[in-house]
């Protein structure tokens, strides 16, 4: 049995269980490649332009060996479907903020940043969906360093200034539907400024201001900061990534503890190889089965 099953089953029994793990992708041949995105700025973002770089990401371990890409692509695509549907009623009730993603792990290493990244090229991909993704990982922004904006302001600046626009912080990329806000400049109270009443206030605008657009927020591991509790207070769902055969079972539960009166949990098992047989479902990618220890 699995330690995502053991889990799930030891949830069951204390009468707590998280929403159902999403799936795999569908097949390969109802998608467009990454090489078929149409490329121009998202519309509704006003900061400088920043490029999506396939080679920048694959070398920080954001994204698949290109031989593993079409794995990923396919696995993606079902893990998606079911947050779509709860983020915006796409063939189910809309869930309560349902279009406030949290990416989380209990620790670092376990590729919640990888999970973020590539989910949010993937639901880029959506016809009816416009993607914010989010740098929430304030005590480590590994992803605005990536991309080029780790000295920028952003999300932290947006919530120091109540009277601030947050829209004109959000950069747009060269995907069309796809857009970025970094973590900001770095303070000692990040903690309070994301359980504060003005984050509140923003991750509704953030929301209010678009009906299409889904908001992907990177977030710090559950058990090593104090934001992350913070954040997932705002968040309609969140999607808790684990690695398998590097979390312990124990640090997992004490994780999903604090998450415990969240309405809307789903577990991702990263890098597995093992085959689905089960009700819950897994996703790896490909040959390379581990990100380098420390690789969000």
């Amino acid at each position: 049995m699995s330690l995502v099953e053991k889990t799930l089953r030891k949830l069951q029994e204390s009468g707590r269980s998280p929403s159902e793990a999403p799936a795999g992708m569908a097949p390969r041949q109802t998608a467009r490649s990454e090489s078929e995105v149409p490329r121009a700025p998202q519309e509704h973002a006003h900061g400088p332009m920043v490029p999506i770089e396939r080679g920048t990401l694959r070398a920080a371990g954001l994204l698949a060996p290109q031989e593993d890409l079409e794995l990923l692509v396919r696995q993606y695509r079902k893990i998606k479907q079911p947050l779509i549907a709860r983020a915006i009623g796409r063939g189910a009730p809309r869930s309560p903020k349902g279009y406030l993603i949290m990416i989380a792990s209990a620790m670092s290493g376990e590729g919640k940043t990888f999970t973020a990244v590539n989910l949010a090229l993937s639901m880029a991909l959506e016809k009816d969906l416009r993607v914010l993704l989010v740098d929430a990982d304030v005590a480590k922004p590994q992803l605005s360093h990536v991309l080029g904006r780790g000295d920028a302001p952003g999300l932290l600046d947006a919530l120091r200034d109540p009277g601030g626009d947050v829209e004109a912080l959000i950069c747009p990329t060269d995907l069309p539907t796809l857009s970025f806000l970094a973590a900001g400049r770095s303070s000692e109270d990040a903690t309070e400024l994301l359980a504060s009443t003005r984050m509140e206030q923003l991750v509704a605008e953030l929301g209010q201001n678009d009906e299409q657009r889904v908001v992907i927020f990177d977030s710090p591991p559950l058990l090593q900061t104090t934001e992350s509790p913070a954040l997932a207070r705002m968040a309609g769902q969140v999607v808790v990534v684990v690695r398998a055969e590097f979390t312990p079972q124990p640090v997992l539960l004490d994780a999903l503890k604090t998450l415990e009166k969240h309405p809307s949990v789903s577990l991702v098992l990263n890098q597995s190889i093992r085959t689905v047989t089960s009700a819950y479902y897994y996703y790896g990618y490909g040959k390379q089965h581990a990100v380098p220890a420390g690789e969000e």
